[in-house]
This record gives structure tokens, C-alpha cells and sequence, in this order.
């Protein structure tokens, strides 16, 4: 496939961005900034847009089979998730593409209490209007009339190995046997590439974990 992956100079979206070229698609990175992927030319198409400006997204993903918004707002700028969420679908739509997956948080993911993540007592105080951010940008997905995927990580998403091997679910958050939550950048990108290749998901949210 031809892919626009917005944001593909973070480092979500450059794990997502690898693993596309990996499995052989065509990758356009559609930045804001890009010279900080200057040394990945070789490999993908760099573009430089703007993720709240609809007129700069639907210019960079013409053409293309997929967006995948791998968008993360600087930090104190969080409520541009919102404005980014809009301008998204405006420009993926305008751009003439139909199929939207989004890099997600896991705030909003349901645990065993029935809480939300983010309203239990240990998640960070500090991550929690960006948490709000993401959970209320969801709701903005929700409305699209794209077809569109939300996938939130788990609780923890760092670096680390591809393994391939993990659980999915759907609105609740997955733990493993200790009460963890976690997944790697790696193998969360596996996750999005085989939802890309393979929709199970279509205008829903799911989750990974190990």
C-alpha cells in the first residue's frame, strides 16, 4: 500500500513508519519538521505539512491508500489534539483517502475498578490533561464518517523489542498476572500494521498489551 504517516518523526511514528517499510509499502512522512529525517530520505517520502491545518494534510496524503496520525501535541499544547483530530479527518477526507488509524491514548481504557486509567489514583497527575486530551479527541474520531481505527497502547508504551506476540482487546485496559500494563514501540507498530493489512477494527477502538 501507499501510506502517509503523520508524525513520522516521533517516536511512535517512526517505529510505525520502519515496520510499513518493512512489509514492503511505500511510506510518505508527513512532518513538521523534515530535516530530523533527513538521514531516512533514502527510504520514504518526506513531506512537510502541518496535522492542524486540513489544506496541508489533504495536499500530503492525495493519493494515498491510508493515513496512519501518529500526531503527539508538545507538551502545555495538549488541547491541539482536538484541533488535530478535526483537521485529520478534514484533510484525510479532502485528500480522497477513506481509511484513518490513530495512534490513541490509554487514559480513557476502562479498569478492573470500572474507573477510566486515568481516574484511578495512581495514574500521573502530570499526563492527566493530556489523557483528557486524547480521550476527548476519541470522541471526535467517533463521528467521522471515515473509516477509521483507535488504537489505544497500554499503560506503559516504551521502547523495546518486536516479539510479534501480544494480547488485544478492545475498551478495557490489559493487564497482565502482576496488574502490569505495558507495550512495546515495536510491537504496538506490528499491531497497527496488521489492523492496516488486515481491518478488524473499522470505526472502533482497540488496545494492546502484553
Amino acid at each position: 500500500m501507499n501510506i502517509a504517516v503523520v508524525g513520522a518523526a516521533g517516536t511512535i511514528g517512526k517505529r510505525i513508519a520502519e515496520e510499513a517499510i518493512r512489509r514492503g509499502h511505500q511510506v510518505t512522512a508527513v512532518v513538521r519538521n523534515p530535516e530530523k529525517l533527513s538521514e531516512d530520505k533514502e527510504k520514504m517520502n518526506i513531506v512537510r505539512a502541518s496535522a492542524v491545518d486540513p489544506s496541508s494534510i489533504a495536499e500530503a496524503v492525495k493519493g494515498h491508500d491510508a493515513v496512519i496520525s501518529a500526531y503527539g501535541p508538545r507538551f502545555g499544547e495538549e488541547e491541539e489534539l482536538l484541533e488535530a483530530a478535526r483537521a485529520l479527518i478534514e484533510g484525510t477526507r479532502r485528500g480522497g483517502v477513506q481509511r484513518l488509524l490513530i495512534v490513541g491514548g490509554a487514559g480513557s481504557l476502562i479498569t478492573d475498578s470500572g474507573d477510566a486509567l486515568m481516574d484511578t489514583p495512581e495514574f500521573p497527575s502530570e499526563l492527566k490533561t493530556l489523557a483528557m486530551s486524547h480521550a476527548d479527541a476519541y470522541g471526535i474520531y467517533k463521528e467521522s464518517d471515515l473509516d477509521w481505527t483507535y488504537l489505544s497502547p497500554a499503560a506503559i508504551i516504551e521502547p523495546g523489542r518486536r516479539t510479534g506476540q501480544f494480547r488485544i482487546g478492545t475498551d478495557r485496559l490489559i493487564t497482565d498476572e502482576s496488574g502490569s500494563s505495558r507495550i512495546s514501540v515495536e510491537d504496538y507498530a506490528v499491531a497497527m500494521l496488521d489492523e492496516l493489512e488486515d481491518p478488524q477494527f473499522t470505526r472502533t477502538r482497540f488496545t494492546v498489551a502484553y
